[in-house]
């Protein structure tokens, strides 16, 4: 009885590959391609993707002293990261007010994401995780792109990459390892 159940198990086992080998058959005719995306979902998925990725953790107001002010999301911070050797910058404004995004594109926003550069040709401070949003696909980074040209501007000048001598407002020493 038990050899009957093994050969009865290990022809059942050799079918399932068998099938899972075949060619998966192809899709009827009718078959319609899935929607495109409305600009609400792909809004909702650039603001589910920028919870994820924390970018208020930066960006939000008083966000790196414990202080964050939800009323002001994106808008930059006044409060910056010292990078040894490298100097002080402030995590800016993402909204699409002038003294922040503005007029930049959802390209230019997203070169700046996964590549680390504005549209001026600066490089962003290490602090900024480029290296890692690399890997967002294009449906991603533009869904990203769109959610924060979605944001309400918000008027907020933060202060240029600057040397620890002039900062003239708080920031957070960075020990970085040396590449």
């Amino acid at each position: 009885m038990r050899q009957s159940w093994t050969l009865a198990a290990a022809a059942a086992a050799s079918l399932l590959a068998l099938g899972a080998c075949a060619p998966e058959a192809p899709a009827p005719a009718s078959a319609a391609a899935p929607p495109a995306a409305s600009a609400t979902d792909v809004v909702a998925r650039g603001k589910y993707l920028a919870n994820i990725m924390d970018c208020a953790g930066c960006h939000r107001p008083g966000a790196l002293t414990g202080q964050a002010r939800p009323d002001t999301p994106l808008s930059g911070s006044q409060e910056g990261f010292e990078i040894p050797g490298f100097g002080v910058v402030y995590p800016p404004n993402l909204t699409p007010h002038e003294t922040g995004l503005g007029a930049w594109t959802e390209e230019q926003i997203i070169t700046a994401v996964t590549k680390g550069e504005r549209p001026d040709g600066r490089i962003l401070a290490p602090i900024m995780p480029s290296h890692a949003y690399a890997n967002l696909t294009p449906d991603d980074a533009r869904a990203l792109a769109a959610y924060l040209k979605s944001l309400p501007p918000v008027e907020h000048k933060v202060p240029g990459p600057t040397t620890p001598e002039q900062a003239k407002t708080p920031y957070l020493t960075m020990k970085v390892p040396a590449a």
